[in-house]
C-alpha cells in the first residue's frame, strides 16, 4: 500500500519561524581552516547525521545522487560556493542548492557523479578540486538519496553556468553557515502533516549597493547543518 504524496512547501519564507539555535556554540574559527578540515575527513570515525532526510514515499524508486559541497579559499578564509536552481526545472526549481545531479552509469561512484556534475553546471574543472570526504547520505522528498562530497576548490578559476539549469552561482563565508545562530527552524503545517524544516537566509550587498537575500532551506540547509555536526565533534 502506497503512502499518502506529501504535501509540498511551496513558499518557504511564508512559514512561521519557530526559533533559532543560536544556543548551539558556533564552529570555532581555527577549526574552519583548510588544514583542519582536511585532517578531520582524513581521520574518519564514525558519527550520525543530524538530519538523515525525508522518508520516501513507498510508491517511489529511490535514485542514487551526490552533490559538491565546494569550500572555496580566499583571503578573508573559506567560502561556500552555492548555486540558484533556475525557475523551470521540474524539481527544486528556483532554490538554492550545491551543485550535482542523479547518479549515471558511467560514473564510477559517487564522488565522479559530484565532479561530473558541477562541471557540467558550472563548469568548474576538476583540476581546482581536492576532495576531502563525503557526509552521510541525505534523501529528499524528491526521491533522491544524495551523498554529499565535501571539496576545497583553489582558485583561481572561471565558472560556466549552464542556463537551463542554473540562475546564478554565488558564494557565502562558512562561519556564517556554521553559526546556529544563523540557523532558523520552521514549521509547516498542513492538513493530517506538520514538517519541520531549517534555514540560513543570507544577505549580501549587490553592484548596486542594496541588499538581497539568497534564502538558503530545506535540503541543503539540513546538508549544511549535517557539516557543521561534523565539524563540532570533538578530535583529537
Amino acid at each position: 500500500m502506497s503512502s499518502a504524496p506529501r504535501p509540498r512547501i511551496v513558499d518557504p519564507k511564508a512559514v512561521p519561524v519557530a526559533g533559532t539555535d543560536g544556543h548551539l556554540p558556533a564552529v570555532p574559527a581555527e577549526v574552519l581552516t583548510p588544514h583542519v578540515i582536511r585532517s578531520r575527513f582524513a581521520s574518519g570515525g564514525s558519527w550520525q547525521a543530524e538530519i538523515p532526510g525525508d522518508a520516501i514515499q513507498q510508491d517511489r524508486t529511490p535514485s542514487p545522487a551526490s552533490v559538491l559541497v565546494p569550500l572555496v579559499q580566499r583571503d578573508d578564509g573559506l567560502h561556500v560556493l552555492l548555486t540558484r536552481r533556475t525557475d523551470h526545472l521540474h524539481d527544486h526549481a528556483g532554490q538554492i542548492s550545491f551543485p550535482g545531479g542523479r547518479q549515471e552509469p558511467e560514473d564510477e561512484d559517487e564522488t565522479a557523479t559530484a565532479l561530473r556534475e558541477t562541471r557540467e553546471e558550472i563548469g568548474l574543472d576538476s583540476r581546482h578540486v581536492e576532495v576531502l570526504g563525503r557526509l552521510p547520505v541525505y534523501t529528499t522528498i524528491t526521491r533522491f538519496v544524495v551523498t554529499p562530497v565535501v571539496a576545497l576548490v583553489h582558485p583561481p578559476f572561471e565558472l560556466q553556468l549552464d542556463a537551463f539549469e542554473v540562475a546564478e552561482a554565488f558564494e557565502v563565508p562558512l562561519p556564517f553557515l556554521m553559526n546556529p545562530a544563523h540557523h532558523q527552524r520552521h514549521v509547516f503545517e498542513a492538513p493530517g502533516v506538520s514538517r519541520q524544516f531549517l534555514s540560513m537566509p543570507w544577505h549580501a550587498a549587490q553592484a548596486d549597493s542594496r541588499m538581497r537575500e539568497f534564502f538558503i532551506w530545506g535540503a541543503t540547509a539540513a546538508m549544511l547543518r549535517n557539516l557543521y555536526a561534523f565539524l563540532s565533534e570533538p578530535h583529537a
